[in-house]
Formats: C-alpha cells, sequence, structure tokens
C-alpha cells in the first residue's frame, strides 16, 4: 500500500493558512476544519501556491506556553519551515517509520514538486488497520476452506 492509495480513499483536499495570519486565526481554522496542521502557502509567481512551511497544535501549544498574544503573533514567526515530505509511490511502511524517526504527525505529499495531499498518522494507522484485516481475513478463509 502507498500514500497514493491512501490519498485515493481520503481525498488531496489541504486547508492552508497565510503566512501573515495570527495563531488566533489558526486555532480558530484548526477547530472549524477538525484538523491538526495547516499547510502555509502563498501566491507562487508563476500561478498556484508556494509552501513555506506548516504549521501545527504542537507549535500552537509552544506559543502558549511561551505566553505570546496569539491574536497578534504571525503565523510565520512560529512555524516550521524544513518540512519532511513524502512521494505518492512511498509505501506505508516505509512513512510509518518516517514519521516516528521525525516525531511528526503530519506529512505534505508532493509530485515533482507539486503539492498533491497531506497525510496524517492517524491516516496512515487507518490503512494500516484496514490492510491487516483484510489479510486476516484471506489467511483465515484459507485456513478453513
Amino acid at each position: 500500500m502507498t500514500l497514493n492509495d491512501i490519498l485515493s480513499e481520503k481525498g488531496s483536499h489541504v486547508y492552508t493558512v497565510s503566512p501573515a495570519a495570527t495563531l488566533d486565526d489558526v486555532v480558530q481554522k484548526l477547530v472549524e476544519c477538525n484538523c491538526g496542521s495547516l499547510l502555509v502557502c502563498e501566491p507562487a509567481p508563476g500561478g498556484g501556491q508556494s509552501i513555506l512551511g506548516i504549521i501545527t497544535e504542537r507549535d500552537i501549544l509552544r506559543a502558549c506556553a511561551a505566553h505570546l498574544p496569539l491574536a497578534e503573533v504571525p503565523v510565520e514567526n512560529v512555524m516550521t519551515r524544513n518540512l519532511v515530505t513524502g512521494h505518492p509511490d512511498d509505501s506505508v511502511e516505509e512513512v510509518m517509520g518516517l514519521l516516528t524517526e521525525k516525531r511528526i504527525r503530519h506529512l505534505p505529499v508532493l509530485n515533482q514538486g507539486c503539492l498533491v495531499g497531506l497525510i496524517s498518522i492517524g491516516d496512515v494507522v487507518k490503512a494500516q488497520y484496514r490492510q491487516t484485516l483484510v489479510e486476516n481475513h484471506y489467511l483465515k478463509t484459507y485456513l478453513h476452506g
């Protein structure tokens, strides 16, 4: 199973935010969208969007712990800039290892530099669980004839 398989089922919609938005805006959007991260994007010169980074619940918690004024601090001040990314052909097993090793929960998926989706650790666990159920069913069918 690959990231492309997950995106085919999940869809490729990604929630984004401007680097100039405030952390308060991010909190509101995370709640509205019921998600744990937003990609930080700005319009690209040739059209489309340029990905600058990602802002996650953890980034917001760090800002709260530092007593930063959420209504005043722009996203670009606290976002993660060095993105770890995946490719649609990456296997779920590879991605599980990557997410665990890097201690991240959200992985932008790029194909030839273009964003094609965002995978969460929950998406990976769900896909792996479904795969295990299918394999289990086939094994039981084989054993019981």
